[in-house]
């Protein structure tokens, strides 16, 4: 039998609609993933867990602050 069939977690997952899935984490947590801004610089592109953008800030190091600093948990995408 597998491990992990029996974790909260996949009892939890199992539980979950496509609309929870959505949802989760949309107050705790945001994603910084690289983008290529108009003038072809990289900059950094906060999404917010359902996928809405937040911001586009210019360095990783702001990016990560600014979601810090708004009580959320930074997450890398790439």
């Amino acid at each position: 039998m597998d491990q992990h069939q029996n974790s909260p977690g996949a009892r939890l997952s199992r539980d979950m609609s496509t609309l929870d899935f959505a949802v989760y984490g949309v107050q705790e947590l945001a994603y910084v993933k690289p983008v290529t801004d108009d003038a072809g610089a990289t900059a950094f592109s906060v999404h917010a867990a359902d996928g809405t953008q937040l911001a586009v800030l210019g360095t990783r190091e702001l990016a990560f602050a600014v979601v810090r600093q708004n009580d959320m948990e930074p997450l890398s995408a790439h």
